[in-house]
């Protein structure tokens, strides 16, 4: 799922894709928010991602999606 975290005074937004499910996402937000002082995520890559979490503007979660492989019409 597509993660995308806007930070305070910065004009792009860090834009990545995850393995982890929307919920897991939003907790450890929820979690670098009220508690430590950086949100660590991971991509689907395994590259971990760590924002500072008092300069976080929003996060962005997609909605979880199950890619379609082949060719077909709906």
């Amino acid at each position: 799922m597509e993660v995308k975290i806007g930070i305070q005074n910065v004009g792009r937004e860090i834009v990545f894709e995850s393995g982890q499910s929307a919920d897991q996402v939003a907790d450890t937000v929820a979690e670098a928010i009220n508690g430590p002082k950086e949100l660590r995520l991971t991509d689907e890559k395994g590259r971990l991602i760590i924002v500072p979490a008092g300069v976080i503007g929003y996060v962005e979660i997609g909605a979880e999606e199950v890619r379609r492989v082949g060719f077909g019409a709906l």
